[in-house]
């Protein structure tokens, strides 16, 4: 894919992004999603971080750890995120090079990643955290179908196997998507999620969130 798209298309994942954090109230941060044991204020942290690591990672500062630490959601976490999610789009926006040297730390130490495979796992996660988002609150997310086509080769590449179990893996192991699954669904079966789940708040389950297809909860 043309550098320039890729960063047009994180765009416009992060900013579908901010516009479902934007429907939340502060009643609904301690709703359940579909992480496992993650609250939607654990899970608006945790974006919040990575956009402010991977922001980093752009501009050459990835390699120090505090750019991806997981703060406190402050009195106004929306725009809090917001701030976060405009700042990581500017610093992509810097790079001018696919290949140029990201150090992303939470992957590993041990090498750096060239900027296009870098924002393209920036741009998978923001797919599918705002299917996340979206499920907590119960709400509609539809991103366009260029999203979709793009995001779903990625998805497509994250290694699969039975590490994916282990309790830090930020996924679990795919599931089986039929061949007439619409490209989110096999977005997300690939990511090991169950498009199915639905919030327990909203349907009658409060002994937690609903289980996958293959009866396992997601981690992120």
């Amino acid at each position: 894919m043309d550098f320039a798209h890729l960063r047009r298309l994180n765009a416009r994942a992060v900013r579908d992004s901010v516009t479902l954090v934007r429907r939340l109230t502060p009643g609904d941060l301690l709703r359940p999603t579909p992480c496992s044991a993650w609250t939607l204020a654990d899970l608006l942290a945790h974006m919040t971080a990575q956009h402010n690591g991977f922001a980093a990672a752009a501009l050459g500062h990835g390699q120090d750890l505090s750019h991806w630490s997981v703060e406190p959601l402050g009195e106004d976490p929306v725009a809090q995120y917001r701030d976060a999610a405009e700042r990581v789009i500017a610093a992509f926006a810097t790079v001018e090079s696919p290949d140029r040297a990201f150090a992303l730390p939470e992957f590993t130490r041990a090498r750096t990643f060239p900027a296009a495979r870098a924002i393209g796992f920036h741009l998978i996660d923001y797919v599918v955290h705002s299917w996340d988002v979206a499920r907590a609150l119960d709400i509609a997310y539809a991103p366009g179908s260029e999203l979709l086509e793009a995001a779903l080769p990625i998805a497509r590449a994250v290694p699969d196997g039975d590490f994916r179990l282990a309790p830090d893996s930020a996924f679990r192991p795919a599931l089986a998507a039929g061949a007439d699954t619409g490209t989110l669904e096999k977005i997300l079966a690939a990511l090991g999620r169950s498009p199915d789940w639905r919030t327990p708040l909203l349907h009658g389950n409060h002994a937690g969130p609903e289980r996958g297809a293959a009866g396992r909860d997601t981690p992120c």
